[in-house]
């Protein structure tokens, strides 16, 4: 059952898909607080599947929450998702550039807790919205994303589901999955040259030792960035 959810996740968050429900539809910017700081997600659920909607957390690419998260947002709430896309960055924090991506970034890949304490902190906001089900929850992201999902896997948190795409897959010093609740499913390129496919070897050796669920998706030729339209990778 719980591939068929992950599976269906992934159909939704890769083609674009039409509904019946689709003017049902609310879409809106959501304000949130971390402490004394500010984060700006992105809201995204359709009416017409009443309440008690499974939850969606989708991480965005090292670009920061911009229009390509809205709009997978947007593509999995016709399919009966409540997604709420995170902002890990700060209300107002959108690099428009390679050099700002690669800093703002770099913040959260230098300090792991803090990454981790602002995907626990967007979780309890996701439980505590109306019409959800706080029980149906899975986490997925893109590139910058994808690592994070699974840097929130390797916290043990309790989810049914962790989706990767094309998510840096290197095994931070120190860490391992022995902690890992739910299943994987990492969708790669294998001509990525940010995650080779030396790390796909190494994560899956990982996730075997440790006895966690997992499937993979290779897609032959694909390079990073194969899900975004604007990418050159595309």
């Amino acid at each position: 059952m719980l591939r068929k959810v992950l599976s269906g996740l992934v159909i939704s968050a890769i083609a674009l898909c039409a509904s019946p429900a689709h003017a049902d539809i609310i879409a809106k910017p959501l304000v949130y607080e971390i402490g004394e700081e500010s984060f700006e997600g992105y809201l995204a659920r359709n009416e017409g599947f009443g309440d008690d909607q499974p939850i969606v957390l989708l991480i965005h690419d090292w670009d920061g929450l911009d229009r390509y998260e809205k709009m997978r947002a947007n593509m999995l709430s016709t399919q009966g998702y409540t997604v709420l896309a995170l902002d890990l960055y700060g209300q107002g924090v959108r690099p428009t550039n390679t050099d700002e991506s690669r800093a703002e970034s770099g913040k959260l890949y230098g300090d792991r807790q803090l990454m981790r304490d602002r995907m626990f902190a967007g979780l309890e906001v996701a439980k505590n919205l109306e019409g959800v089900d706080p029980e149906r929850v899975a986490i997925m992201g893109y590139c910058f994303g994808g690592a994070a999902v699974l840097e929130f896997a390797r916290t043990g948190v309790d989810l049914d589901g962790f989706i990767s795409f094309h998510g840096g897959l290197a095994l931070p010093e120190g860490q391992d999955y022995s902690k890992t609740q739910g299943a994987l499913l990492l969708l790669h390129g294998s001509a990525d040259p940010v995650s080779p496919m030396s790390d796909v070897a190494a994560i899956a050796l990982d996730l075997n030792e440790a006895g966690v669920s997992y499937d993979m998706e290779i897609y032959g030729g694909g390079l990073h960035s194969f899900t975004k339209w604007s990418s050159s990778d595309y």
